[in-house]
């Protein structure tokens, strides 16, 4: 590894021998009007004038061409080329937002305008209700829940009455597992009234039928 200074020096000196080289390119060709030349250039490769560079060596070459075909045939000799467009890098964005994913530079020093300015309150429950919205069609869709217990939620929904996802899906889970054991139970309470109505239907016939024994003698 060279030492700071050498580096330095080198990285002048290569300074100093690319705006030779550009000012050498300027004189050159302003030594012969070209501006036709480059206009016609600007054209044809669809850029500005100030990205059309021409070679310094092949001047006159250049300069006899007055049309696009012959312009054409001189980009495709790469007599005249255009500068690539400057990348303006997002590298330095992108690893500061990642470190800010992270909790980094978030402090009370780096933060500019109210919470509610920087986070409205309004924001936020929009969010949360299209949420929670989107969750309760996707239910219905699916079957998972009645229309009418889908209009009972998003009547909560509305109300603030849940906090997050999790809190609607268990609130929904309990929903369901409360109606299915009220239809259990319904059921269990339908099968004893049938049950009792046979038995006292039997007892019934079968005192009619002792009667009927009892007249008959």
């Amino acid at each position: 590894e060279f030492p700071g200074y050498v580096l330095r020096e080198r990285f002048v000196c290569l300074c100093v021998c690319v705006c030779v080289c550009v000012c050498l390119h300027c004189y050159l060709v302003a030594m012969v009007n070209l501006r036709v030349q480059r206009r016609l250039a600007a054209s044809v490769l669809k850029i500005g004038k100030r990205r059309v560079r021409m070679d310094p060596n092949e001047v006159e070459e250049i300069s006899n061409a007055n049309s696009r075909a012959s312009v054409r045939k001189l980009i495709k000799d790469q007599l005249i080329y255009k500068v690539p467009v400057h990348v303006h890098t997002r590298y330095r964005v992108r690893r500061r937002l990642e470190a800010k994913r992270k909790g980094r530079h978030t402090g009370v020093g780096k933060r500019k305008g109210s919470s509610e300015a920087r986070m409205p309150t309004k924001v936020q429950w929009m969010r949360r209700l299209r949420v929670l919205r989107r969750l309760l069609r996707k239910y219905r869709a699916a079957d998972k829940i009645d229309r009418h217990l889908y209009h009972k939620l998003y009547l909560k929904c509305k109300g603030n009455v849940f906090k997050n996802k999790r809190n609607l899906m268990e609130h929904i889970f309990k929903a369901k597992a409360e109606k299915k054991r009220e239809l259990e139970i319904r059921a269990q309470l339908e099968a004893r009234r049938k049950k009792s109505k046979a038995i006292r239907e039997k007892r019934e016939a079968r005192i009619k039928k002792k009667e009927d024994a009892i007249r008959r003698k």
